[in-house]
């Protein structure tokens, strides 16, 4: 399909599509996957309802009970999990057998502990990335996918993030590169991963706050210089550091085995792309190369917004391509 710019001077969007009012679970549990992890799952809405699955971001974001309200839940069975190391899978920030092909593997171990045949595929970011790379292996599962900020986790992605970003937001950046010593700021990455690793809890923990308030700073319009206080609040920043860097370390995707490359194994599965056209944190450019190799997809540039899937332009295109899929099932 063509490309969809958000609005053109011909054309005046209709107003934005709210989120669906808050709901609880009728049914979580915890799944044993590999030793020692065991995965946090829930399920929300329509018991009967067309299934769709929930990836979040990070790698280490967990699932956040916002994420519940993007889809209707008197059509949808809405299932969220927590990726390994993540939210309320345990163990917390456990980087043991933690990868990409692993996380894939829980995926497919979710769909048939819930006995579902296919579902719906919802992922932004990180959660685009584990997306692709589901499809890639497991097409013949997918009703449909709705992507957000396309990263595709090669060098480039990563280079953005710990340098190039510091062209946008250098105050954010300095606050970032300042933990590390001024001769060692040209190797950030295994810098970081040291701290974050490190056996002594308050350097691990600096360490995350640190990186969680540089990307939390990047992924709006404008800056949120938030405050990482509560308990919480600290483990979530523990968890999304510690398994970033860990991802970025050692599970970079390498150009021979490139999502682009394995396009054609879903090209098949309908698809809409919402990609924020000032996304800092995944910047177009993955999307649209996606979107070269992959023009049948949906591909939606939305040009006044950044990365977050709250955002309320964001979070309207989201729920309008979940609305726009209910006619499958």
């Amino acid at each position: 399909m063509k490309n969809k710019k958000d609005q053109t001077p011909f054309q005046v969007r209709p107003p934005l599509m709210e989120f669906y009012p808050e709901i609880e679970p009728y049914s979580s549990g915890y799944l044993a996957v590999d030793k020692p992890h065991e995965m946090y799952w829930e399920q929300c809405g329509n018991p009967d309802g067309v299934p769709i699955v929930v990836l979040h971001g990070g790698p280490g974001a967990g699932c956040s009970e916002v994420l519940r309200q993007f889809f209707d839940p008197e059509h949808y069975r809405i299932i969220l999990f927590d990726q390994r190391g993540s939210g309320r899978s345990t163990p917390h920030c456990c980087l043991d057998d933690n990868n990409t092909a692993a996380l894939v593997r829980d995926i497919e171990q979710l769909r048939k502990h819930l006995s579902i045949k296919k579902w719906h595929i919802f992922g932004g970011s990180w959660g685009s990335t584990l997306a692709l790379s589901y499809a890639a292996e497991h097409a013949k599962r997918c009703l449909s996918m709705t992507l957000r900020g396309i990263f595709l986790m090669e060098q480039g992605d990563l280079d953005w993030f710990l340098y190039t970003n510091q062209h946008v937001f250098p105050e954010a950046w300095e606050q970032f590169a300042s933990l590390i010593d001024e001769d060692k700021r040209d190797d950030l990455l295994n810098e970081y991963h040291k701290r974050l690793t490190h056996e002594d809890k308050k350097i691990r923990l600096e360490a995350a706050i640190n990186w969680t308030l540089y990307e939390s700073a990047c992924s709006l319009l404008m800056p949120n210089y938030e405050l990482i206080v509560t308990e919480e609040q600290q483990d979530r920043a523990l968890a999304l550091a510690t398994l970033e860097c860990h991802y970025f370390k050692n599970h970079m995707i390498k150009p021979e085995d490139s999502l682009l490359n394995k396009v054609d194994n879903f090209r098949h599965i309908p698809t809409t792309i919402v990609q924020g056209r000032y996304d800092m944190v995944c910047p177009i450019i993955s999307a649209h190369k996606l979107h070269n190799v992959w023009p049948e997809a949906d591909y939606i540039t939305v040009t006044k917004a950044g990365h977050s899937a709250l955002d309320p332009i964001i979070r309207s295109r989201l729920i309008e391509a979940t609305e726009h899929i209910k006619n499958i099932r």
